[in-house]
């Protein structure tokens, strides 16, 4: 159930359950997104909490957004996807997606919700932002491990939330983006202050798979989405076959509306968060 809703008496019962940090895609915001996940979101009652965030840059209305949406805007981006958005710089571009993510974690909070943060759910630009997240939780846990459990004193201090347990992924592109580029770098992750990579990457430095994400990971294709080959791209050579999943259905760049085409989805998130613990 998404965050907000309630009961005959005035209860809302989601507010103790795992939470999931909903990403919208870009050129879009929260408020579309919600209703693009809605029949997700209710088959996901009872088990999880849904909590939307909202993209820091303002944005054009992106294509597929406009045909549906054109008077819901304003509409937001996460990261840049055209040479005409601002380019910032590294840090300044990490900070705003944070700020964003923190802001929207803390306004679930004030609604009352306590339950653990414990996955993020993304769609396009919102999925490899997801996994992006999900990778610098990974790098940051990795880093504790060599470090014998202890955080380090840029990390307590930066309030950055790192304890995603697992992501889903819809239509979400290769590559991943560096979201801690002054402490890990790779020729295979993206700059958030650039629209892609901007060199081939390192073929040793692909055999050597630092850019693996190994923690759960369910990622949702459509066989018609005319991205597809780039989502594949993600799936095959930015993740670990042992710990992702794939669901593939038969449509194009959207989120999954049919109960038939939900229902896979649900069974997959279910599946990842038993196995992780989370339910």
């Amino acid at each position: 159930m998404s965050a907000g809703a309630t009961t005959a008496g005035g209860t809302d019962p989601t507010l103790h359950l795992p939470r999931m940090l909903c990403l919208h895609g870009g050129g879009t915001n929260a408020r579309i997104f919600r209703a693009q996940c809605r029949v997700l979101s209710r088959a996901l009652e009872g088990r999880f909490r849904l909590a939307y965030a909202e993209g820091p840059h303002a944005s054009a209305a992106g294509p597929d957004v406009a045909t549906v949406y054109a008077g819901d805007g304003p509409f937001k981006r996460w990261l840049r996807w055209l040479p005409a958005h601002e380019a910032l710089g590294e840090g300044a571009a990490v900070r705003a997606i944070d700020g964003a993510v923190r802001d929207a974690m803390a306004a679930d909070d004030a609604r009352g919700a306590d339950g653990p943060w414990v996955a993020l759910l993304g769609f396009s630009q919102g999925a490899k932002l997801a996994a992006s997240l999900l990778f610098r939780a990974q790098r940051r846990a990795d880093r504790r491990a060599a470090d014998a459990g202890q955080r380090r004193e840029e990390e307590e201090d930066d309030g950055v939330y790192d304890a995603w347990r697992f992501a889903v992924i819809l239509a979400g592109r290769a590559p991943l983006v560096n979201l801690e580029p002054a402490l890990f770098a790779s020729s295979l992750l993206s700059s958030p202050s650039e629209t892609g990579l901007t060199a081939p990457p390192d073929l040793m430095e692909m055999a050597a798979g630092a850019h693996v994400l190994r923690l759960p990971s369910i990622h949702v294709h459509g066989l018609a989405d005319p991205g597809l080959g780039l989502h594949q791209d993600l799936f095959e050579q930015y993740t670990d076959p042992a710990t992702a999943r794939l669901v593939q259905w038969d449509g194009g760049h959207r989120v999954v509306l049919k109960s038939t085409d939900v229902q896979p989805v649900v069974d997959a998130i279910i599946a990842v968060a038993k196995e992780t613990g989370v339910l």
